[in-house]
């Protein structure tokens, strides 16, 4: 029985696993961490359970996905005489993980994002995003998007009242009332922006400022057809003796006796031409370019010599421009700003000057625009506390209901969404939301960070999780021990709820109960075992009949009986006969 198992160490060969369209992470590999040696685990779609003795490891690989995906760790991580732990996940991009990436330059050519963390002997932690170092905030904003963690003793992201916030408006049947808040904020929050810029408590400095900053501007004509008009004269004078030189020896060749110039040559090919052009009437037309060629290399003579004898190369000229543009340089730099830019930076500090010089027009006219802009925000906010109240009513009532049935007959969850008067605009509203639950008839309810037992709170977040499945973002679900307290006819309804959860995500659970291992599309075993002082974690994946071997063990204990073998099989059959479309 167990000895059959298959340890899937990364000196061993990898299991055939196949992957689906709904995996999302795809492999976990893990080096050097607490007990594990090396471990390289490959992962499917669907619910994947994961079973094993207490105290085997079996929160390793929670532990190490929190790890690399920017959990708080220390040196006690590192395996007993090793100098480095190392986790890596590999995911399969979505949507919004590629958009994210894009967006912060870590994006790469295939369809998989790699995230690897390295904890050091020396305490120093390293975090990688497709080979690229990042910090572990990078990681844990990307943590954020791809895994959810509910268990006793793991931060929840339940728990946060953004999180509360953004199920209400996932849920919410017209996505674009929360997008006309944002609108509606961001024109109030620029012409806010605008008014302080105005002026305010230093407005005679700013103005004392700006004047001081134009009055350096005041020694040159600032337009870009100046400025062009400066770099072509600097150009002309700088190249005067070159653009000379080059002159005189274009005329020489066009028109000089001496050398039989170009003019002489096609004054002397036209009448040679023209001498024969009576016995062929063809030549005519060849007669006529020659003689329109000579007119065009006359023009091109006369106007050359005019260019030559009116060319400028005055030295004095050169070294003031020379100078000016060494000014307006030191000027561009000291503004922070190309050459090319400082005649828009010079019309915009212009400007400037004069809103702020003329104040009271241009301050009564924002005021009177941001008394507009928070006026139509108050509206729309409104109608998105309408909206929220509407959806939190539902939400609480289904997820009431649902825990009926996890254990809690006297549970109820309460979403309260408050108005507040007093907080600024902002991008999300202006509602406080507040998730209140009682587990118990007669009690009041409580807020839900307040919730004491841990296993309540897991089973409401189960709850929440499988009525906002649907619309919740995150792809991947991880419960470690969410049966704790619970047994019989409870259990087998939070292992149904599990196998709902993976038919629409990537679940991994931790249970102790077999009412639950049996729901699970796949089902993997961690073992431990002790060689001469020193302890190694394997994990297998378990065969049809190494599962019932093993649901076995979950019901009976260390002896397994043939009795208990065939609960298992009875188990497993059951649970397969009424949910396992992704079961293999």
């Amino acid at each position: 029985m167990i000895e059959e198992l298959i340890p899937i160490l990364l000196n061993s060969q990898s299991l055939p696993l196949r992957i689906t369209d709904k995996t999302v992470l795809q492999s976990l590999y893990i080096e050097n961490f607490t007990i594990v040696k090396q471990l390289d685990l490959h992962l499917e779609s669907g619910l994947t359970i994961i079973s094993g003795e207490t105290g085997a490891g079996k929160s390793i690989l929670i532990d190490a996905l929190s790890l690399v995906l920017g959990e708080r760790a220390d040196t006690s991580v590192i395996r007993e005489g090793c100098e480095m732990a190392r986790v890596k996940a590999l995911f399969k991009l979505l949507p919004t993980t590629r958009i994210w990436l894009q967006q912060h330059q870590l994006s790469n050519q295939e369809d998989t994002c790699l995230v690897c963390r390295e904890i050091s002997h020396n305490g120093r932690s390293r975090g990688y995003i497709n080979l690229q170092p990042v910090s572990i905030q990078m990681l844990r904003q990307l943590g954020e998007q791809l895994v959810d963690i509910h268990g006793q003793h793991v931060h929840q992201s339940l728990l946060k009242p953004e999180t509360q916030r953004r199920l209400l408006d996932e849920l919410a049947a017209d996505k674009t009332v929360l997008e006309q808040v944002k609108q509606a904020y961001q024109q109030w929050k620029s012409l806010t922006i605008a008014l302080d810029h105005l002026g305010g408590k230093d407005r005679e400095a700013k103005i004392a400022f700006l004047r001081y900053q134009l009055s350096e501007f005041g020694a040159f004509e600032l337009t870009p057809q100046a400025l062009e008009r400066l770099a072509e004269e600097h150009r002309r004078l700088a190249n005067a003796h070159k653009l000379l030189e080059n002159t005189q020896r274009a005329l020489s060749l066009l028109d000089n006796d001496e050398t039989g110039s170009i003019l002489a040559n096609l004054s002397q090919a036209s009448h040679i031409v023209e001498e024969v052009q009576p016995h062929d009437s063809q030549l005519k037309t060849i007669i006529t370019l020659l003689d329109n060629a000579l007119i065009q290399t006359q023009e091109a003579v006369s106007e050359l010599r005019h260019y030559w004898h009116h060319l400028d190369t005055d030295p004095i000229r050169l070294q003031e421009i020379q100078q000016q543009l060494i000014l307006l340089q030191d000027l561009a730099r000291k503004h922070r700003v190309n050459l090319p830019e400082l005649p828009a930076h010079f019309e915009n500090l212009m400007k400037q000057l004069h809103e702020l010089e003329n104040y009271e027009e241009h301050a009564s006219r924002l005021v009177t625009q941001i008394e507009a802009a928070l006026q139509n925000y108050r509206l729309v906010t409104e109608a998105l506390h309408q909206q929220r109240h509407q959806t939190a009513q539902l939400l609480a009532e289904q997820i009431t209901q649902q825990l009926q049935q996890l254990g809690m007959p006297g549970g109820q969850l309460l979403i309260a969404v408050i108005a507040d008067e007093e907080a600024p605009p902002s991008a999300i509203g202006t509602n406080i939301i507040e998730f209140l639950v009682t587990t118990n008839p007669g009690q009041a309810p409580k807020l839900l960070h307040k919730v004491v037992s841990g296993g309540e709170l897991s089973r409401i977040s189960l709850a929440i999780q499988v009525i906002t499945a649907q619309s919740s973002g995150v792809p991947i679900l991880v419960f470690d021990e969410v049966d704790v307290g619970i047994g019989g006819r409870v259990a087998e309804i939070v292992g149904q709820l599990l196998n709902r959860l993976g038919q629409q995500r990537q679940v991994l659970c931790i249970t102790h109960l077999p009412q639950v291992a049996c729901q699970g599309h796949h089902h993997l075993r961690v073992s431990k075992t002790i060689d001469q002082q020193t302890t190694h974690t394997f994990i297998s994946r378990l065969d049809p009949e190494q599962r019932i071997e093993e649901v076995a063990r979950m019901l009976g204990g260390v002896e397994i009986t043939s009795q208990t073998l065939a609960h298992a099989q009875e188990m497993l059959q059951r649970s397969h006969q009424s949910s396992h479309p992704l079961y293999n």
